[in-house]
Formats: structure tokens, sequence, C-alpha cells
């Protein structure tokens, strides 16, 4: 299936590694240009080139930004660097490292406004400084990357339990303010994906229990119908079809990547 991105132009946050860096090589190989944030200028720069080289036969630009996605300014200067080098943004995809963790009665107020800049502000900064540039033209993408804590909060996750069904409800609200300008909003909400930051935590976790990181994943997946953590790639497969020329009566959605983990209907 030809997915209509060669040429497009998408811009992808946090996308140095895990989840974003998956969906900027979909996006690659599918022929699309690639604008990647992150606030690490060494993994940023390694990604660009991986995802260069996994384009293929595409003849494709990706272009790293250093910005950090909780700084106001640094989020208007990503999205007016790429506009000026590629003079539109086709599709966005949020993103942004996981809320701080912690139990409530320790989880301070500083703490929980460095969550809700990073989670929820970020999302809706982006998405107010790229809407624009997506309405001059009558069309656009955007893809929120949430998590399963969205939909089914996980006690472990606190912040990020309360704050991403924030991110649902904007993208509700927007698909239906901006379907009249070609505009498609939605979200992806991954369940557990074996990223390096999933394997790190469960390599700590693993040790303290006093067993191989393979039993340790093994005994986490039990509750997963396909009994397995998800690869990044198979989250990145679903945003880029949601960024694509064939996800063209698809609005408002929240779609959940997660082996069958989420038990709710809706």
């Amino acid at each position: 299936m030809d997915l209509g991105l060669r040429g497009r132009v998408a811009l992808v946050c946090a996308a140095s590694q895990g989840l974003g860096k998956a969906a900027a090589l979909g996006f690659a190989r599918e022929g699309a240009h690639v604008v990647i944030c992150s606030r690490q200028k060494k993994a940023l720069q390694a990604a660009a080139e991986e995802i260069r080289m996994a384009a293929g036969d595409h003849v494709v630009q990706v272009v790293p930004i250093v910005a950090d996605l909780t700084k106001p300014r640094q989020i208007t200067a990503v999205v007016a660097r790429a506009v000026k080098v590629f003079g539109r943004i086709d599709i966005l995809v949020t993103n942004a490292g996981g809320p701080p963790v912690g139990t409530f009665p320790d989880l301070d107020d500083a703490t929980w406004e460095n969550g809700v800049a990073l989670t929820l502000m970020s999302t809706v900064r982006m998405i107010r400084a790229v809407l624009p540039h997506m309405q001059k033209r009558h069309w656009g993408r955007i893809v929120n990357i949430t998590s399963i804590a969205a939909k089914q909060p996980i006690n472990d996750l606190i912040i990020s339990s309360s704050i991403r069904p924030g991110i649902l409800g904007l993208s509700r609200v927007l698909a239906s303010q901006y379907a009249k300008d070609g505009i498609l909003v939605n979200s992806v909400a991954p369940g557990f994906m074996r990223t390096a930051r999933m394997e790190q935590i469960g390599t700590s976790r693993a040790k303290e229990a006093g067993i191989s990181l393979d039993d340790f994943f093994a005994k986490q997946s039990r509750d997963i119908p396909l009994q397995r953590y998800g690869e990044p790639e198979e989250l990145a497969n679903m945003i880029v079809f949601l960024g694509s020329e064939r996800a063209s009566y698809i609005t408002g959605a929240t779609i959940s990547v997660d082996g069958g983990l989420l038990k709710g209907l809706f």
C-alpha cells in the first residue's frame, strides 16, 4: 500500500531514542522528510544519521534540532526552523519523556508542575505552533503519543495517569474544531514497549528481584494476551499510517497498541 508520504514533512518530537525515533524512522522509510528534536545533542545526531540510512532509495532530508520541550521559546524555534527549511509542516507527532514517578505523598508541587510542563503543555504548545501552517495548506496530520495510562490508570504512574487523559480530551476537541481545515488529530496509547528506557528499568528491577532481565520481562508480560512487550516499530507502524493519506477518515480516535492489555471497552 502506498501511504502517500513521499515528500511530506514530518516533525517528530523527542526522537533521539525510543518511540519517537521509531516513528521518525518509519516516516523516512516511506519517503517523508523528517525534523526531529531532543535535548540530547549527541544522541540526536546519531539518530539523524540512522534515519538517513533507513530511508534507503528515498531521497529525504533529516533535520535534527536540539530543544527542551518544557521551554516555550524552544518549541517556537523548532517549528520556525522546520518551516524555514521546508516551507511547511504536514505531520506532527507529539511526544515527551515520561513524567516523574513516585508515591503520592512524595510528589510535591514542583514535581507535579514539571510533569504538566513536560507531558501536557509541551503537547499544547507544539500543536498551537504548528496548526497555522497546516491551516494554510488545508492539510495536516497530528498524532499524539500518550500511554495506556491515559485510558487505564497505573498505580505506580500517578502523574502520568492524571495528566495523559487530558491529552485525549484535547485531541478530541481539536479533531472536531479543525476537521473543516483538513487537519486530522488522533492519539496512540502504547502499552509496555521494549525501549532502551524500559530495559534500563527492567535491569534494575530484575537485579533487585534476583532474576534475569528476560525472566523479568516474561513475568511482567503475563497479563498481556500476546505474552510479550511490544517493539517500538510496532507502535511506529500505527503512527505512520495515521500520518498518511490513507488515514483520511480517522480523526478524534485513540488507538491502543498494547498487545491486548487494555481491558476496557472504550
